[in-house]
């Protein structure tokens, strides 16, 4: 009996996708980025973040319509600092926000 319960648990973790993958691979991909094993991302990539218990590198496309905060000109902040203005750009903090004016 207990084999068939850890076979059904390995069966779920498959069947459900994501659900397996540790919190900083979700986050890459949750903003569409890739996980290079180099520390470096290749171009037209730039680094945000890690994956894979921090293993590998989270890299996202520059050339696509998600732009870090700070190619944007902006400031990362967490979210109980108030922005006078905020604007559109990824923070590597996931809760985080863009602001161009604190």
């Amino acid at each position: 009996m207990k084999l068939f319960s850890y076979l059904m648990a390995l069966l779920l973790l498959q069947a459900v996708p994501g659900l397996g993958l540790p919190k900083d691979t979700l986050r890459c991909l949750r903003y569409h980025g890739f996980c290079f094993r180099s520390k470096s991302c290749p171009k037209p990539f730039a680094a945000f973040g890690t994956c894979s218990w921090r293993q590998k590198t989270c890299c996202i496309d520059t050339t696509s319509n998600f732009h870090t905060c700070q190619d944007e000109g902006g400031h990362c902040v967490p979210p109980e600092i108030k922005c006078l203005q905020e604007q559109v750009g990824l923070c590597p903090h996931g809760e985080w926000k863009c602001c161009t004016e604190l």
